[in-house]
């Protein structure tokens, strides 16, 4: 019986993943990775490692997450060490949780190598920090995609009027509902917003926009993307330095 090591794989950009990810990657005997992680990391790998492909996307789940769970917990009864690659970090809207708690249940070792989640990194590829004195003192990060398997949705849209810095981690296909129940819950309609596609890396597109406009604005960007609102998104101007 092996151990599972529930990684990280940072937000896109190969050297930013972490050096431990970077190191159990080229031991690992399986990985069974995301579609969020960089493909390139795969190509450190040993030679013999079995690499086993359970990416999601909208409307297409190639391997549900059940059985997601049950092919890491297979996994670890054959390979000594296997590695769950996983885009940006495991606990931060990645399912990590739920793969710890069903493995701690099977009576499997595991270990969780955290991973530099794109909430903070992406934003800052893009020239906007997500605080910034002066301007703004905390940050929420919130799913952009709840499972529509819920009766009531968890995200109680009039707490954020307050909030200063929103950060929407795959909400991408959801941005028009986005921007309209912030706006129909007091955020104003000029309020600065943005869009990143496929943060930290070559391919990397950003639009700066306001509440009102950033549907129009954004149409036909390329996921994965995520969305900043707030004062920070106009220190862009200065801070740009990337892309």
């Amino acid at each position: 019986m092996g151990k599972v090591y529930l990684t990280g794989a940072g937000p896109g950009a190969i050297d930013l993943m972490t050096v431990k990810a970077a190191r159990m990657i080229t031991q690992a005997d399986i990985i069974i990775y995301d579609r969020l992680a960089n493909p390139k990391i795969l190509e450190t790998a040993k030679k013999d490692c079995e690499l086993i492909y359970v990416g999601k996307q909208k409307g297409k789940h190639s391997v549900p997450q059940d059985q997601i769970n049950e092919l890491i917990y297979q996994a670890a009864l054959k390979h000594e060490k296997v590695v769950r690659l996983k885009g940006g970090d495991p606990f931060v809207f990645g399912r990590g949780g739920e793969e710890a708690i069903f493995l701690f249940n099977k009576g499997i070792k595991f270990e969780i190598i955290p991973g530099i989640t794109s909430a903070i990194s992406v934003p800052a590829y893009a020239g906007i920090p997500v605080t910034h004195r002066g301007v703004t003192t905390s940050f929420r990060v919130v799913t952009g995609h709840e499972s529509p398997n819920k009766k009531i949705s968890q995200i109680e849209w009039e707490s954020f009027l307050n909030d200063e810095t929103l950060v929407f981690l795959m909400g991408f296909h959801n941005i028009g509902l986005i921007t309209k129940n912030l706006m129909e819950h007091g955020k104003r309609r000029d309020y600065p917003c943005a869009v990143i596609s496929k943060g930290s890396t070559p391919d990397q597109e950003v639009v700066v926009s306001t509440l009102e406009n950033i549907v129009e604005d954004s149409l036909n960007m390329p996921t994965p993307a995520i969305i900043v609102v707030g004062e920070v998104v106009k220190l862009r101007e200065k801070i740009k330095w990337t892309y």
